[in-house]
């Protein structure tokens, strides 16, 4: 049995990714360097809740879930991090919505 402890039974990679590059997110909460940071120490501060940055990279984890690679503007520091940890800095029509027939968007 493997000992990966996954934080979710939700494979993220079975849908497109949520963000799309370029998109501007802001952090969810404050993040700090978990020591794979290089530079800088751990438990320093990388992402103030609410910094708003960029997605400049969409990578992958454990074959679970995606990774945004995230430039934020403020701090300078480019941190990954997974979709729960962000948010859209503009409003998104709710994904779970079904689309209207004849293609009307809302």
């Amino acid at each position: 049995m493997s000992n990966i402890v996954r934080d979710s039974d939700v494979v993220e990679l079975s849908q497109p990714p949520y963000f799309g590059f370029g998109e501007k997110v802001k952090a969810k909460r404050a993040i700090r360097n978990d020591g794979t940071y290089a530079g800088k120490e751990i438990g320093e501060l990388l992402a103030k809740k609410g910094e708003e940055g960029y997605v400049v990279s969409i990578g992958t984890f454990l074959q679970q879930f995606y990774i945004y690679g995230v430039e934020f503007v403020e701090s300078g520091n480019r941190v990954g991090m997974k979709r729960k940890e962000l948010e859209p800095v503009q409003s998104r029509v709710d994904d779970s919505d079904p689309p209207l027939p004849g293609g009307i968007a809302l």
